[in-house]
């Protein structure tokens, strides 16, 4: 066991044995008199990843405050900001602690870690309210729209009972430290949010709330940043798709077919083959059977799979109606119908019902922004996914979203095989939990470049380049496994020729 912690304040006191620990290799130096008993990591990560634990060894018994309380982590330039004995800036790898003078706890405030507090909410609101000026960096306290949008997040999640309690601690507050006029203005703004005053706001998601269109400002934060990351990549040479009629054909059987099997309606493939082209319904699994037949019809018919949204209208036409034809063998799912309870996925609760129109209006505006087919099929596919609108069918609705603006655009369409469904799920939750799309952009574009060396002119050939390179393989063997998907080679196809430019009959 380390005869030190894992990190240590170098003192009048220690300095010898800290010294004599850096000359053995059991400590090294990653700030301003802070040493570590971490030898390999990143400085900057180590000390982000543990904040918290070095900012009481500089400011014991400091309370976090002003904009760190309200959002509760570092400021996108690394500051934490405090109330402290004194009044002074510690620079270190990635952060800056900012401490000021202030006034002691009151009761609310609590401990935080050890040998550190963290300000009220109540409190953490009104001190908010008093205006700072940044001469370096962001501004000590929250600019007044995001002090609005984390009242409307809290009104969102605690309804009008949580928002009412918050408002009369913010007055209780308020007068004991002396800042009555922040707590009645932040009294109007609560107010205002429930109805019963009339203050100007400044916050766009809480005008679309007002007016009745509420939307998700968290998920719009998200989405913006989806589009700033695919903005930012340097123009590609489309992928243009060549397809013969027949091969068409065939392409939309094996998407419907992989495309309902990653949502669990799982058929062989001479099964599903039955149900889509010789109208073979299973007795025992009717509606199963129908998703795919409504998935492949949506993905095959000529008068709708190259069709994209002109305006928000039409979005929601197109949304609606090919939800309405994948899930049509099942009523009790209100196909077609926007969700009316909220739904959720393992952890991940989607936006809310009562949020779902003015979350894909304000995703709409975004979508416009873009000129390129693949960026906007990728942003399409995560503006539906992310929403998730319907009660069931979210998932097909946002990949045939996704591959009709690739088609309109006559560019090769995106599948995604059984083997890599885990590969397009860990893009979806890395995208959604930590916003970083880089790993879903990757995956749908390979997918895309695989779906345009396969051979589509027949069933057989077609089946036999996606065994070949490992296509039906489930997720949980290949990921045990490590059986990847691969790009067809020339060998691979019985005459050679590949790609996705042959066409024919479909036998």
């Amino acid at each position: 066991m380390s005869e030190f912690p894992e990190f240590v304040l170098s003192t009048k006191e220690n300095s010898l044995k800290v010294s004599r620990a850096v000359a053995a290799k059991r400590l090294r130096e990653i700030g301003s008199r802070l040493y570590t008993t971490h030898m390999l990591e990143d400085r900057v990560t180590l000390v982000r990843r543990n904040v918290w634990k070095i900012v009481p060894l500089y400011f014991p018994d400091a309370i976090v405050a002003d904009r760190t309380a309200l959002e509760q982590k570092p400021a996108d330039d690394g500051s934490v900001f405090l109330i402290a004995r004194t009044k002074r800036d510690v620079n270190l790898p990635g952060i800056v602690i900012r401490s000021r003078k202030g006034h002691g706890r009151i009761e609310g405030d609590y401990p935080m870690r050890a040998n550190l507090y963290c300000t009220s909410l109540a409190r953490t609101f009104v001190e908010n309210m008093v205006p700072s000026r940044s001469r370096s960096g962001i501004a000590r306290t929250a600019s007044r729209t995001e002090i609005e949008n984390h009242l409307l997040n809290l009104y969102r999640s605690g309804g009008e009972t949580g928002i009412n309690i918050l408002r009369d601690q913010i007055k209780k507050v308020g007068k004991e430290l002396g800042l009555a006029d922040e707590a009645q203005q932040l009294s109007s703004m609560i107010g205002t949010l429930i109805g019963t005053q009339e203050a100007r706001l400044t916050s766009p998601a809480v005008a679309a709330h007002l007016s009745g269109e509420s939307y998700d400002p968290q998920r719009v934060d998200l989405l913006n940043k989806i589009h700033d990351v695919l903005r930012s990549r340097a123009p590609q040479a489309p992928l243009l798709s060549s397809l013969t009629p027949g091969a068409a054909i065939n392409q939309a059987f094996f998407e419907s077919y992989f495309s309902n099997f990653i949502e669990g309606t799982e058929f062989e493939l001479d099964e599903a083959e039955d149900i889509i082209f010789k109208g073979a319904i299973p007795e025992e699994r009717p509606a199963d059977a129908h998703d795919i037949v409504g998935t492949f019809e949506t993905i095959s018919d000529p008068a709708d799979h190259g069709r994209v949204p002109l305006s928000f209208d039409d979005f929601v036409t197109l949304l609606k109606s090919r939800n309405k034809r994948i899930m049509d063998a099942r009523p009790e799912k209100s196909p077609g119908q926007f969700k009316t309870k909220d739904n959720r996925f393992g952890m991940v609760a989607f936006v809310k019902s009562s949020e779902v129109v003015g979350t894909l209006r304000e995703g709409f505006k975004i979508y416009q922004r873009f000129d390129s087919a693949i960026d906007r099929a990728i942003f399409m596919m995560f503006l539906v996914a992310e929403v998730h609108p319907f009660n069931d069918g979210n998932g097909r609705t946002a990949r045939i979203m996704m591959n009709a603006e690739l088609t309109a655009a006559k560019e090769t369409r995106i599948i995604i095989p059984t083997v890599y469904r885990s590969n397009y799920l860990e893009g979806l939750r890395m995208a959604t939990n930590a916003g970083d799309p880089h790993t879903l952009i990757r995956t749908l574009e390979f997918a895309q470049r695989y779906v345009h060396a396969i051979n589509w002119s027949t069933i057989e050939r077609a089946t036999s380049l996606l065994s070949k390179t490992n296509a039906f393989v489930r997720p949980e063997v290949g990921d045990r496994e490590a059986i990847r998907l691969r790009l067809p080679r020339p060998e691979d196809d019985e005459d050679g020729s590949g790609g996705d430019m042959s066409g024919g009959p479909r036998r």
